[in-house]
């Protein structure tokens, strides 16, 4: 078949595209009396784009939902080509010990601290979905690692895949078409840190239960983190800091639908604030306009709210 020469270029670029290396986002660690870290950057999408939005995600480290939060209106399928498309990488770290991996299955990311050092990995996680969620409150460790492992579906799962006509066998063998992806890190009997064989799943929830990273990320957590390290997952939809010079800062993300009426509805979940943060935000410094309108907009990234 002939193939035009728009098109071979067209291929050329999905490939390259689809292919390119990710690197994890290095943070330097802030001061102990900080929690913001990064800036957010803006990119303009080709005007001869074709491809969607994953492509984007992938190539600045992202989940799905971190651009289609930041970019309220963002076609996922086919980004508007000559549009402005914001990355958020500016943060505010969880409200944790700064140890270990932290899980905040709310915003999909996952923060590394390697020990002894000055840095924080952030990177881009798939959780489970509704009814099969991922631990929100669970502080484990890091019991087993395991190169190519296999994947050994549950009775009830061969049956879900069975009703969509694909039939498993008793054990997945390791490989490239192994959901479990090429590396996984267990952190419990039932729950596991691993790669995937579907990248579109980072940012949303897919899973089982298990969390989810792109090849490159799970390839760096398996050769970085050692066996034995502390692992806490969280459900953190708000964050609030009150930095040194006094200025406070706030980070809504969507919070995570908890049954199917929930997830049916198509008004926004409301935003379930703590004591703790309450007094933060409630505090005469802070404007009550921006604190409405942070809650409102759920973007994803920090907001001054201080006057």
């Amino acid at each position: 078949m002939k193939m035009s020469t728009r098109t071979l270029l067209t291929l050329v670029t999905l490939l390259a595209t689809f292919s390119q290396a990710a690197f994890a986002i290095v943070y330097p660690l802030p001061a102990a009396n900080s929690r913001l870290i990064g800036e957010n950057i803006q990119i303009t999408i080709p005007a001869d784009n074709k491809l969607p939005l994953e492509s984007f995600a992938a190539e600045y480290q992202m989940g799905l939902s971190n651009l289609m939060e930041a970019n309220p209106g963002v076609d996922p399928f086919l980004p508007k080509p000559g549009s402005t498309l914001t990355i958020p990488r500016q943060l505010i770290l969880p409200d944790t010990p700064r140890e270990g991996i932290i899980i905040n299955s709310a915003e999909m990311r996952l923060y590394y601290y390697p020990k002894g050092g000055k840095s924080v990995i952030v990177l881009p996680i798939g959780i489970g979905q509704l009814g099969k969620d991922t631990p929100t409150d669970w502080v484990t460790t890091v019991q087993r690692k395991k190169a190519g492992p296999t994947w050994t579906p549950t009775a009830k799962m061969r049956e879900e895949y069975a009703a969509d006509g694909v039939i498993l066998p008793p054990v997945v063998p390791a490989g490239p078409d192994n959901p479990m992806g090429l590396y996984a890190l267990y952190v419990g009997r039932l729950y596991a840190i691993h790669g995937t064989n579907v990248n579109f799943g980072v940012g949303l929830r897919v899973s089982h239960g298990c969390v989810r990273l792109r090849d490159d990320d799970i390839k760096y957590l398996f050769d970085s983190v050692p066996v034995g390290t502390r692992v806490q997952f969280i459900n953190e939809p708000v964050k609030v800091t009150i930095e040194p010079n006094g200025a406070r800062y706030l980070e809504v993300h969507q919070p995570l639908s908890t049954n199917k009426q929930e997830q049916q509805s198509s008004k926004p979940l409301p935003i379930k604030l703590s004591a703790g943060l309450s007094a933060v935000i409630n505090d005469l410094s802070v404007n009550p306009r921006e604190v409405e309108a942070a809650i409102n907009a759920r973007s994803g990234m920090p907001v001054k709210v201080s006057y």
